[in-house]
């Protein structure tokens, strides 16, 4: 069985998967954290394998025993997208109507791209009965929630709990497979007690990675406990 993680570049499901004695591999447009082993447009080869289905895509890489994880891009469905539409965000504050009414236009038209593009890899995925996880934020707010016919399978509303650095509520769709919910009979790794800046609880390996660090990549991080343990309980 191999894992094929789509937009992953920092290796943390991957690598977590390697150390379970599984085979892995992260694929992405960009390779900041040197993880990245397949280089690719995932944007493009969803388009591609949607429409013309008989042309080469990296979901011809997926055996039937094999299964994808998703972390599907978010910044067109989370909260801030919806402050963004009716022009509360700070950066907006000083803008005419009109601009803000050009800029919502742009912002629905990315909206509408980006929301084509996860149903198509559902649908893809459903139609070759490939096995999918795709993960996403989770809120009253956000866009599929809202605004899909799909619902998630799991829902993670504090991953502290798992061992995570942020306590960021998350959602994971399942398609063609249910999530195990093995018991884990651990400790939760306490991550986050003591700690009031979470920067600093990353890995002294994970900054370097990143170099000149900032909140945003901090929190889009995700703790290898909170990885390892997620793959053994939901999917192992």
């Amino acid at each position: 069985m191999t894992f094929h993680c789509f937009f992953e570049q920092s290796g943390t499901f991957k690598n977590e998967f390697k150390k379970l004695g599984y085979e892995a591999y992260d694929y992405d447009i960009l390779n900041d954290f040197g993880e990245t082993d397949y280089v690719v447009d995932l944007f493009k080869d969803i388009e591609t394998a949607y429409e013309r289905e008989r042309e080469r895509t990296v979901f011809d890489n997926v055996k039937e025993e094999d299964q994808i994880i998703a972390f599907f891009p978010c910044v067109r469905f989370e909260n801030q997208i919806m402050l963004s539409f009716r022009g509360q965000t700070y950066q907006l504050q000083n803008w005419t109507d009109i601009q803000k009414m050009e800029y919502d236009m742009k912002l629905m038209a990315e909206l509408k791209q980006m929301y084509d593009l996860v149903n198509k890899l559902f649908i893809i995925c459903m139609k070759r009965n490939i096995k999918l996880i795709v993960e996403n934020p989770y809120s009253e707010e956000h866009f599929l929630r809202r605004y899909w016919c799909l619902l998630p399978s799991v829902i993670d509303r504090d991953r502290r709990e798992r061992g995570d650095y942020y306590k960021k509520p998350t959602q994971y769709w399942f398609v063609n497979r249910k999530p195990s919910n093995n018991l884990i009979f651990e400790a939760i790794p306490q991550n986050s007690l003591g700690l009031t800046d979470p920067i600093r609880m990353m890995h002294k390996e994970d900054y370097e990675k990143i170099g000149n660090i900032n909140r945003k990549t901090a929190r889009s991080m995700i703790h290898p406990d909170y990885a390892n343990r997620f793959i053994r309980e939901f999917i192992l």
